[in-house]
């Protein structure tokens, strides 16, 4: 009795299951970016905690390192506010959860700080998709970010803070330390510094209620470095340079060869050894 095409055809039928499954379970991961955030902080030994801000609940992870000395604070980019060009996202949670990954890297206080409406938190009061759409760099949004940061602050009594943001999250680190006055550093990447000029870029709609930093210059005394990528097609160089210059002259640092996501993990390290001044 020949029993080998009977057992070829078994190996077929599992590993054809065990793909299915695999791609089975990357399709939940993607359909519930909230839960895979979860899951990528709890594998990096983060704490999360749900907390108040101004009118709105954010999700807060945490490395838990010693308390005192500088507290370092990491905000992620717009996520997916659009599932298509004209369909607005339920969740607009991020898929890419860039800083979540750098923060790993980091061995000060650190404190990753959730936007209103995100991570699952979509369906709270006063969360509408103008919330994560044409309202994302708004007062609110900014404000109750703000009110997080200081009471983390305050809890692990830190005398300064720096915040570090890619994309979007680059816009909103700007913005917050305009009302934190114990920030003494902005670190951006890729970041969004003229919302009109971007939006042109890309043909979106005009994010009216939001505030645009380029008319917004820092104060005097905040340390600010922008960093872009060589390749970075969403906020490219030209446009980067533009902004921080309509700033002030801010410091923009140009990385040969990374784009909008990558291979910022391999240059965080240094960036975080970087004296202040």
């Amino acid at each position: 009795m020949h029993l080998e095409p009977e057992i070829a055809i078994a190996r077929q039928r599992r590993t054809l299951a065990l793909t299915w499954l695999a791609v089975a379970f990357i399709l939940a991961a993607c359909a519930n970016p909230a839960r895979r955030a979860d899951e990528t902080a709890q594998g990096f030994g983060f704490e999360k905690q749900i907390v108040a801000g101004a009118g709105f609940r954010h999700i807060v992870f945490r490395n838990s390192r010693t308390l005192g000395g500088v507290l370092h604070v990491y905000i992620e980019g717009d996520g997916t506010p659009f599932r298509r060009r004209e369909q607005v996202a339920e969740d607009p949670t991020p898929r890419n959860l860039l800083m979540l990954r750098l923060m790993s890297e980091d061995s000060a206080p650190s404190i990753y700080v959730g936007r209103p409406c995100y991570f699952g938190l979509h369906a709270d009061l006063g969360c509408t998709p103008l919330m994560w759409t044409l309202h994302r760099y708004s007062p609110d949004v900014v404000n109750s970010m703000a009110a997080v940061i200081r009471a983390e602050s305050d809890r692990i009594a830190t005398g300064t803070i720096e915040i570090y943001g890619h994309s979007g999250g680059g816009t909103l680190a700007l913005l917050i330390a305009e009302r934190l006055f114990t920030v003494s550093r902005v670190v951006t990447i890729g970041a969004n510094l003229d919302i009109v000029a971007w939006t042109k870029l890309h043909g979106y709609s005009a994010l009216e209620g939001s505030i645009d930093p380029v008319t917004a210059p820092a104060r005097g005394s905040l340390e600010v470095l922008h960093l872009v990528g060589s390749e970075d097609t969403n906020t490219p160089p030209s446009l980067v340079q533009s902004a921080a210059r309509a700033r002030g002259g801010e410091p923009v640092r140009i990385v040969p060869g990374f784009d909008h996501a990558c291979c910022w993990e391999s240059l965080w390290p240094s960036i975080l050894k970087e004296p202040p001044g």
